[in-house]
């Protein structure tokens, strides 16, 4: 475990992040962290009345913060490309991209465009949006993209048969594959920027264990107070602070010693909790074969030809 900190982020001035699910829990956190640091931050919220309220927050928090609020969906590709769109005609670059958003364990449902909704928002969708600001990303002097994934990766399998889960859908398990699938494509993008010999690193990273909403909302979906509830109090008794969460993703976006490739995550109990550090993923994760492969089908289902 390192002994690196918030504290230990540089001066940012003229930086330009997106942080992705930027008006609650982790996203909020980093997003506050990136904008005490003197970033220009734009909050990716799918919804614009909580990024509102998230970003107001944060301004009276801080005081005067260059903070942008774009509205995104990543569960629909056509307000990936809006956005993206809209980012590119406003900024000349951008530094670092930070695909932070997602749901977990949700009942089985589609994306506006079909695609199941645990695989596609948290898969599809940050490779739709990093595959439209690629462009952007090339301008910027030493670019990061931090994928977010998490510990349970290491329960995922890509069964291209049933990428989505739709002819047999295991709330949990889905998730999983899911998470397994943003590793698979953190590697991969950086293969894909190592032979091409680009300025741009991509990194990969979990929280841990850290309380946010995310382990809820699937109970709420399904109106299972017992599971709501149970994980709320596993919240308080285990779980460390949404902003000791941020922390592996702020390390990989800002920290010079990290490189394409990295996996980091909390290095402390089990990998739940505690200071980042870089990490060994799953030896599925590393698989070029599937990464490979999850490329392709990526790109056909999206109907984007990723350009490196």
């Amino acid at each position: 475990m390192t002994d690196w900190t918030a504290d230990d982020i540089p001066d940012l001035k003229e930086a330009k992040v997106i942080v992705t699910g930027a008006n609650s829990g982790i996203g909020f956190e980093a997003s506050k962290i990136f904008a005490e640091n003197n970033a220009e931050v734009v909050m990716a919220c799918r919804s614009i009345e909580r990024g509102r309220k998230a970003k107001e927050k944060i301004e009276e928090e801080i005081g005067g913060s260059s903070i942008e609020l774009r509205e995104l969906d990543l569960a629909s590709l056509d307000s990936i490309e809006s956005f993206a769109e809209e980012f590119k005609a406003n900024h000349e670059k951008l530094d670092m991209l930070c695909n932070n958003a997602g749901v977990m364990a949700i009942p089985e449902e589609e994306t506006e465009d079909g695609f199941g909704k645990q695989f596609g928002v948290n898969h599809l969708g940050h490779f739709a949006l990093t595959a439209k600001l690629f462009p952007a990303l090339k301008k910027a002097d030493k670019a990061t993209v931090v994928t977010q994934s998490s510990g349970l990766h290491k329960q995922g399998k890509i069964n291209f048969e049933d990428l989505m889960h739709k002819e047999n859908y295991h709330a949990q398990q889905a998730y999983a594959d899911s998470k397994l699938a943003n590793l698979l494509f953190a590697y991969e993008l950086d293969r894909k920027i190592r032979r091409e010999n680009l300025d741009i690193r991509s990194v990969g990273c979990h929280p841990g264990y850290a309380a946010t909403n995310l382990q809820t909302r699937g109970a709420e979906k399904t109106g299972n107070k017992l599971k709501k509830y149970t994980m709320k109090a596993m919240n308080k008794l285990m779980a460390q602070s949404a902003r000791k969460g941020a922390l592996p993703m702020l390390y990989g976006s800002t920290s010079p010693e990290v490189e394409g490739g990295d996996y980091i995550g909390p290095g402390g109990l089990m990998n739940m909790r505690g200071l980042p550090e870089k990490q060994e993923s799953s030896e599925a994760s590393y698989s070029t074969e599937k990464a490979e492969e999850l490329w392709a089908v990526s790109e056909e289902l999206t109907g984007i030809d990723f350009q490196i």
